[in-house]
This record gives structure tokens, sequence and C-alpha cells, in this order.
């Protein structure tokens, strides 16, 4: 709910006035219960060789949206309310859990447009699952809270609901040769994530993302016009890094996305290899709007 269309009052008599107020704290109160303080999640550091790898699981890294789920509805990391159609919610367990609303690899942008729709249309949510990967729960460490987080979802009736599997990893080769042959399937990467973490909200060491690229966020403040066949459309993308520092981005875009690119105020992820001698990054692609930019 985005707000309230001007109201025009044509009967200013008390019990009226009285009603238009009361519809008019009901929406308010509405709209506060669907967008509320994000959820503190884990987020994940990037893999480097050396880290202890006896004491990680490893998991496919889904291109899918971040999502949780408090019991009764699925939260944006961001604190948006992802409106999934009754049906898709029924059979899921009332403890929390976290994890991902995916749809196949390489279908992020179909999937997000989906998802955001403040409207959900049956047939699209049909092909979507929700992939879970934690349980939200302070007093196991993650191996036991996996255990659980099985049971559940063995015991669940839900067609849409399924486990992310995690995997022991024996060493750094075995680890990039795992890596390698998920990206060749089409694939974005893999996630590592320590058996013997708790569940907390943040970035750590405890959750690890393994990727043949780095990735990061920043905010589209302009264009640059496209020139040749781009004539009439985006060329490059301005944007701001959280430092303030502002550079373009001019690949990594379909046809489709520079004739209609993000809107300034968004927040994009591009991918990129490194940082130039300026500290700025090096070979800056593209990838898509946060998963929880509202639509």
């Amino acid at each position: 709910m985005k707000g309230l269309p001007n109201l025009v009052i044509i009967n200013t008599r008390p019990h009226v006035l009285a009603i238009l107020l009361f519809c008019l704290s009901v929406a308010t109160l509405y709209s506060s219960a669907l967008h509320a303080r994000p959820p503190v999640i884990p987020l994940a550091n990037v893999y480097h060789e050396g880290v202890e790898l006896e004491e990680y699981w490893v998991s496919e890294k889904l291109d899918g949206v971040r999502a949780y789920w408090d019991g009764e509805h699925l939260w944006s990391r961001g604190g948006h309310v992802y409106r999934a159609p009754d049906w898709f919610t029924e059979d899921f367990p009332s403890h929390p859990l976290d994890g991902e609303l995916w749809s196949g690899r390489g279908t992020f942008s179909a999937l997000s447009g989906v998802v955001r729709k403040s409207q959900p249309i049956d047939a699209e949510w049909r092909n979507v699952l929700y992939k879970v990967f934690d349980l939200p729960q302070h007093d196991q460490v993650f191996e036991d809270r996996y255990a659980s987080l099985k049971a559940l979802v063995e015991a669940s009736d839900s067609h849409y609901l399924s486990l992310v599997v995690q995997r022991p990893v024996r060493d750094h080769e075995s680890l990039m040769n795992q890596l390698e042959m998920v990206v060749d399937e089409g694939g974005e990467g893999l996630m590592l994530k320590r058996k013997a973490s708790l569940y907390h909200g943040g970035r750590s060491d405890d959750l690890l993302k393994v990727k043949p690229y780095q990735d990061a966020e920043a905010l589209v403040v302009g264009y640059t016009p496209g020139e040749g066949k781009y004539s009439g459309m985006m060329g490059s993308l301005l944007v701001a890094l959280p430092s303030g520092r502002q550079f373009r981005i001019g690949t990594g875009f379909s046809d489709a996305e520079r004739a209609d690119p993000p809107s300034v105020g968004q927040t994009i992820t591009f991918k990129y290899r490194g940082y130039t001698s300026t500290g700025l990054p090096r070979f800056a692609s593209y990838l898509r709007v946060r998963e929880d930019e509202p639509k």
C-alpha cells in the first residue's frame, strides 16, 4: 500500500467525519503493519582461501529473493511484506523460517516481478518455491537448527516449501570444483554456513558467499543517454556508493532494461573484479535492482 488517495469531504456532519477518520486510522495501521522494521537476519561476508572449511557446510547460492517467514507473512530484508496468495503459505509451519523465494536458475528478473506485485497473480506464484536454509532460533547452533528445520519441512504438507541441501566440504580445491560445476550449470555460486554458529543478524564469517566475482550495492542518482543502437535509451547509470563516491555502470543491461532502466533513488546490485588505483570498483557490471525494492 503506497498511500491513500486524496480525500474529498463532501459532507461535514460529525458522524460522517468520524467514519472518515476511522477509515483513515484503520488504513494507516494496516499500512504500518505491512511495512515495518526489517527482520534481523544473517548476512554474508566473502569467502577467501584459508578459511577452516571443516567448520562449514556448503549449499548452492540461490538466485532468488530473500524472504523471512514470521509465521504469518513473508518479509523482505528491507521490511516489505511479499503478498503471497493464502494458498501458497497455508501449510507453512507457524515457526519463523529464513530462506529465499525461488523459481529456478536464471529467473531472478521474472521472479522479482512476480513477488513484488501488490496483487499476487495465482498462475505466477504456482512456479515459485520457498527454499528454506535456516531456523531463526538463538539457543541452537546451526547443525542442530538444520536438523530441526529438516523435520519441520518434512512434517509440512506444503508443495511450495523446500529444504536447501547443506553438505560438508573437504578443502579449497573441492570447493572451487563445486563452484565451477554450479556456475557452468547456470547457478550463481555457493554459500558456506558455520556449523557451530548461532542465529544472529548482521554480517559475519558465520555465513560466507563463494562466487566467481565480487558484488556490491549502489544508489542510482542519474543517467547517461545511449548512443548508436541505444539511441533513445539509457546508455549508463550514474550510481553512488555508501561512501558517496560516484561512478558509471554501462554494461550488463538487456535492451529491455535500457529502455526501462532502474529509477533514480532505487538501489541496484552490481558485480565487479577488484578495485582501480583510485579505489573504485573495477569492471563494474549491472546485475539487478535490489530484491526488496518496492515495485
